[in-house]
């Protein structure tokens, strides 16, 4: 019993350890965006399904030991795709749709392994059933869920912040030789547990067959639970806070409610509809309310809490209703087969289809509807009280879903989404107003605004003539026509310091960005300068491009407080300055509500050889936003200069800071 316990734990850990791992080292080829974690999630979903599958029809179709003897010889040919290494030659052009090429590069990296880790927990523990008739066999899946759960916290805390991705790599690869050993000898031992001509399903307990209903239900509540984790994961972090580390927090407590309803005494888990059903209806309206109050701006200090306890909720209501419905152990990779596939739709929906269909992220909202519909369904047959108080739920989240729906157009010129998200551009007053100002929003977050009037042309935001860029760019202006570089086009607006000779280059990855930066806003149309503009990945492009001689090269692409680790490593660095003339200055937004990033960049800058300082912008007596800007240069004398080195602060020292590669990085260490 022990050898299945153990095989099926280490399998969950490597499957949930592996999605990061990869995750990680193809992130910053796609601009590290939050959809890389997304898409390569449904990947793991579908691979997943196809692992129940695998399962369901070999246990009910195949012998005992040719069943073994198929798994054995499958586990062995998986470890000619060892070590888990992304082959760079997946990285994009730049102008095509990225989630085609992440789930190439994912099928060859790591498509066998993962399908066999996939396939362990239903396969094992009908191999289980069939040696130990009467077990607990279900209690082998909250193992599993265990193993997930543990595997995923451990990765940001213990793995990712002292081991290199390299390492991580071979580390896993050497816990799935292990599996390999522990998967085969769990399978031998199983085939000896029947005779030769008996079929893999035999002796695994006896029971009534499920019927259609029940596999429609069963597909149902489990398609709910992963849509809902993506819904809400993606809506914590466009649209309240996207906090380093905080996409575990939706994926732990997706998990948990899986350990909770399929352990407990008996197998019969902590799920009691009694008592969580009211609760929950609470909170969904709760949400409801909240995404449509103060346009959903809230203080994440009260939605995170609110949006985190509303998940369980949810997740613990469709998986404990799940969990009701099990059927007997000789039914249960058919069981696993629904649970996967209801996952992989509601991943598919969310992760693929949503951004085809809807021009904003509209499944959140839709989601709580269907919660609620579910909970009218379920407890139709309960006490008259139930179903009406479910019906009232539902009648007061569908009033706020669809005021919530009805505010995101409202009076909106531009609404649009793709991999990269959604982008608004929205006027805050009539343009005969000279005080209406037009912003780009992504989801919540302003990310570029424009005065309409007669300030048109003035620099905002955190790029007025006192932040760090500012001054880099006019303390230069002096030498003649200058050559600036900017990783992030937002609206454009470092194009306002733009002279004629002068040349800006913009870096942009999303293409619907480039084109509201030229149709709605005036920044790169009214510039005097020549403005060019490279669509891609900034620094996949200039890895290609021949040096381009930049005075001034501005990396601005830390939006909304997420930032893309593989802008501010030794390697990307390298990039950089071999596209920065000797005396050119390297400008770096570090504006963050959660990181300091100076000490960082300053170690960067030690490592190269440069000198650097920090420009603290309070913009006191000014419309501009607070702003943090470092300045790097070879030149020290430059960076002197009282015109470029005006709101100057000393940089604070971490003791113990390691240098960031692209194979390592330590968020924790530089938390506020």
């Amino acid at each position: 019993m022990a050898l299945y316990a153990l095989t099926i734990f280490i399998s969950a850990v490597l499957l949930f350890l592996v999605q990061p791992i990869v995750a990680k080292q193809i992130l910053p080829w796609f601009g590290g965006s939050a959809a890389v974690w997304t898409t390569c999630l449904v990947f793991f979903q579908f691979l997943l399904l196809f692992g129940y599958a695998y399962a369901d029809w070999t246990t009910r179709q195949l012998h005992a030991r040719r069943q073994a003897l198929l798994h054995i010889a499958l586990l062995a040919i998986s470890l000619i795709t060892l070590p888990i290494i992304a082959d760079s030659t997946w990285k994009p052009a730049g102008d095509e749709d990225p989630t085609w090429r992440i789930l190439g590069l994912l099928t060859l990296t790591i498509g066998l392994p993962y399908f066999l880790l996939s396939t362990t927990g239903p396969l094992v523990q009908a191999w289980f059933a069939r040696s130990f008739p009467g077990a607990p066999v279900y209690r082998l899946f909250a193992l599993s869920n265990f193993g997930s759960l543990l595997a995923l916290i451990a990765y940001p805390f213990a793995v990712e912040p002292w081991i290199s991705t390299r390492e991580q790599s071979w580390t896993w690869s050497a816990g799935y030789l292990l599996f390999v050993l522990l998967c085969g000898a769990c399978a031998l031992y199983s085939a000896k547990a029947v005779p030769v001509a008996a079929p893999a399903a035999q002796a695994s307990g006896a029971g009534p067959a499920p019927g259609a209903g029940d596999y429609a239900m069963w597909l149902l509540l489990a398609g709910m639970g992963s849509f809902m984790l993506l819904a809400v994961s993606n809506h914590i972090a466009h649209d309240i806070a996207s906090v380093p580390f905080l996409w575990i927090l939706p994926l732990t407590l997706y998990l948990l409610t899986f350990i909770l309803c399929f352990e407990g005494r008996q197998g019969q888990g902590w799920y009691r509809r009694t008592w969580l059903l009211g609760p929950m209806l609470v909170a969904v309206a709760a949400m409801a309310w909240s995404v449509y109050h103060e346009r959903g701006i809230v203080d994440v200090k009260e939605a995170l809490p609110l949006f985190s306890l509303g998940l369980f909720m949810m997740c613990m209501f469709f998986h404990g209703e799940l969990a009701a419905m099990k059927p007997s152990p000789r039914y249960l990779t058919g069981f696993y087969l629904m649970v996967s596939l209801g996952g992989a739709l509601g991943g598919l929906a969310v992760g693929f289809l949503a951004p085809k269909v809807f021009n904003a992220y509209y499944e959140f909202g839709l989601g709580l509807l269907i919660t609620l519909a579910l909970a009218v369904y379920l407890t139709r047959s309960a006490h008259k009280l139930v179903p009406l108080a479910a019906l009232a739920a539902l009648g007061t989240t569908g009033y706020y879903v669809t005021l919530h729906f009805d505010s995101l157009s409202a009076n909106t010129r531009v609404m649009e989404r793709n991999f990269y998200g959604t982008l608004r551009v929205k006027d805050t007053g009539p343009e005969s107003d000279p005080e209406t100002m037009r912003r780009m929003l992504h989801g919540m977050i302003m990310h570029g605004e424009q005065h309409l009037g007669p300030r048109r042309k003035e620099p905002t935001s955190y790029y007025g003539a006192t932040s760090g860029v500012g001054q880099a760019i006019v303390g230069l202006q002096p030498s003649g026509p200058i050559r600036v570089g900017v990783v992030g086009l937002g609206v454009g607006t470092l194009a306002a310091y733009g002279r004629p000779g002068d040349t800006y280059r913009f870096y942009e990855i999303n293409p619907q960005v480039i084109d509201a930066a030229r149709k709605e806003f005036f920044f790169l149309s009214d510039s005097q300068a020549k403005i060019e503009t490279v669509l891609g990945d900034a620094r996949l492009a200039m890895e290609r491009e021949a040096p381009q001689q930049y005075d001034v090269l501005a990396i601005d692409a830390f939006s909304s407080d997420a930032i893309p680790v593989h802008l501010i490593t030794r390697e990307a660095m390298a990039v950089y300055l071999r596209h920065l003339k000797p005396g050119g200055v390297l400008a770096i937004h570090i504006t963050n509500r959660f990181l300091r990033l100076a000490p960082v960049v300053k170690q960067l800058a030690d490592d190269q050889g440069l000198h650097a300082i920090l420009i603290d912008d309070d913009a006191k007596g000014s419309d501009l936003a607070t702003t943090d800007w470092m300045l790097l240069s070879r030149d020290a004398d430059l960076l002197k200069r009282p015109e470029v080195s005006r709101g100057q602060e000393a940089i604070e020292e971490l003791p113990g800071l390691r240098i960031w590669t692209d194979s390592f990085n330590n968020l924790f260490q530089i938390l506020k």
